[in-house]
């Protein structure tokens, strides 16, 4: 007879003589001994490694890890996969697929006798796609990131994943730089496993994860390939089984106050603006009030004080040893929530007592920050009644105050065809429409739009770009980002015409069409919605997904369900 537990596993693995019986026999036909069910909390071990998402390829050695960790501590670890999503194949957008790995998620959690869960999260869309879909079933969670690849390395200097392909990719088009410097770069950039080592989008979401106290501390820099991200990974199993003990949900971790401490942490680190869509879905998963003003109103005067490209100089390596997010932390503690939570049991104000702030070049003090009122500004006006984001600290300070008019595209096809043959000047504002949630579909990272090359010639390096789309946390520029409500929908953008004239103020947050109202009233009724998608999951995400200020999530996830034990299956 097996020991008693109070745990949700136990519905599958008690009670009932003839299913409880005939279930551990199928665990035991997996090679899991009788005594390992004996009363062991069960622990899933989500994995989102693939081959198909090199970034996340190292899981396959990393879940052993986990798994040591979970067993010595007194779980039985039992792991599932989840659709590979990553960033260097999916076609049209890794970012479409966002919503359904997060309801494979969840539905794997909910429909199996899993107590608490260890989600491993990498590459860009696997961290918010595993937390939204935890979160709506609410059990104990504990996140363990994958860790950044090592530093590039390339004609005597260090090469940063994204941020420095962009730069090179610049320098081919003007001429700079021959073919094979080019592909030499490249390919001296990625040099192990790991996700993209600059404060880009897969950096940004774990730091903000390790900020809102779900992982362990230090847990979002270590390296890939560093040992010490295997120890973390034990430590990390260890640490599930005592959070499953003590019952504490992810709800009882991600309050409005973590939220607000994650937003004020995005500004310090100088984080992705791909940041605000995945934060705003988690948020709206767990019923936290947490809406995009928030992150103008809590972010956006806080300084960055974190010398990482794109913002910066440096790359996730050095930002490891200057001790990571602890010492970021520790650095912003008077703006933080210390009394809050985190899986450890600690609060945020526990960690941070024996945090020491030495190396002072990489991380540095609020005085003396990389830049100042570094987070996200929230743009309204009648371009984006629902709002738009920009990240100033990327921008071109003069281009922030900006009036011209505009050459627009239909497609991002459009702009890629046709952007060297328009008569462009460094004072057009250059506009691309549906490439939003429904628009494209899956709302792509094409925003950061890259210039003429008659004008990379003449020394031009940035204008003013906008569009419905997101930006790689990679990039940077003067790029209006998440108009919504988007083109394809019938927002304004859509009615955007060339030579139209476009204001855009920061320091105001403003960004708006100069068109008389009647005419725009004119285009309104000529406009004509996109043909929709006839089949699959497409269509399904075209009928449901919602608006890129509200998190892009789907309608009818928006809130969790719980974690309570369905039906029986026999």
């Amino acid at each position: 007879m097996p020991k008693k537990i109070d745990a949700r596993s136990a519905d599958w693995l008690q009670g009932d003589y003839f299913f409880r019986v005939a279930r551990r026999a199928f665990l035991e036909q997996g090679g899991t001994p009788p005594h390992l069910l004996d009363g062991r909390p069960i622990i899933g071990i989500c994995n989102s490694g693939s081959d198909l998402v090199p970034c996340n390829s190292h899981f396959r050695h990393l879940v052993e890890h986990i798994k040591r960790g979970v067993f010595e501590a007194g779980g039985l670890p039992l792991e599932f996969a989840t659709m590979p999503l990553g960033e260097q194949f999916l076609r049209p957008s890794s970012f479409l697929y966002r919503n359904l790995v997060s309801m494979q998620v969840e539905e794997t959690l909910r429909a199996n006798p899993i107590d608490g869960v260890v989600l491993m999260t990498g590459c860009d869309k696997t961290t918010p796609a595993l937390l939204m879909g935890a979160a709506s079933c609410d059990l104990p969670t504990l996140v363990f990131p994958g860790g950044p690849m090592l530093n590039g390395k390339f004609d005597g200097r260090n090469l940063g994943c994204g941020t420095s392909l962009f730069e090179y990719r610049e320098k081919l088009s003007a001429g700079e730089i021959s073919q094979r410097e080019f592909e030499e770069s490249v390919t001296s950039t990625f040099r192990s496993a790991g996700h993209c080592n600059i404060m880009g989008t897969a950096s940004t979401m774990a730091c903000l994860v390790e900020t809102l106290g779900l992982t362990l501390p230090g847990a979002a820099a270590i390296p890939a390939v560093d040992s010490r991200r295997a120890a973390c990974a034990h430590q990390t199993g260890n640490a599930v089984v005592d959070l499953v003990k003590r019952d504490v949900r992810l709800s009882q971790i991600v309050t409005r106050e973590a939220m607000i401490d994650a937003i004020r942490a995005n500004a310090a680190i100088g984080g992705s603006t791909n940041a605000v869509i995945h934060m705003q879905a988690i948020a709206g998963r767990l019923g936290v009030d947490c809406t995009l003003d928030d992150w103008d109103t809590h972010g956006s005067d806080v300084p960055c004080i974190v010398d990482l490209m794109p913002a910066g100089r440096r790359l996730m390596e050095e930002f490891y040893y200057a001790g990571g997010m602890p010492v970021v932390l520790k650095a912003m503690e008077a703006m933080l929530h210390r009394d809050r939570p985190t899986v450890t049991g600690e609060t945020v104000g526990d960690r941070l007592e024996k945090v020491v702030h030495a190396d002072q070049t990489v991380i540095r003090p609020l005085d003396r920050p990389i830049k100042k009122r570094a987070g996200i500004a929230v743009l309204r006006g009648n371009l984006c009644s629902e709002g738009a984001i920009i990240k100033p600290v990327s921008a071109t300070r003069r281009l922030l105050k900006h009036k011209g008019p505009a050459i627009t595209f239909e497609t991002i096809e459009a702009y890629r065809t046709r952007l060297d043959t328009v008569d462009v000047t460094p004072d057009h504002v250059l506009v691309v429409k549906n490439a939003g949630p429904r628009g494209y579909p899956g709302m792509p990272e094409i925003a950061n739009l890259p210039l003429p090359r008659k004008l990379l010639a003449a020394g031009v390096t940035d204008m003013v770009r906008i569009s419905d789309a997101r930006m790689s946390g990679s990039a940077s520029g003067t790029v209006i980002l998440h108009v919504s409500p988007e083109a394809a929908t019938g927002g304004t953008l859509a009615l955007v015409e060339d030579g139209d004239m476009i204001e855009l103020d920061v320091t105001r947050r403003r960004l708006s069409l100069d068109v008389p109202y009647d005419e725009l009233d004119r285009r309104r009724r000529r406009w004509r919605s996109p043909a929709p998608e006839e089949r699959g999951f497409v269509k399904h995400y075209l009928q449901h997904v919602t608006s890129a200020s509200t998190g892009a999530d789907f309608d009818y996830l928006v809130g969790g369900s719980g974690s309570g034990v369905p039906r029986e299956s026999h």
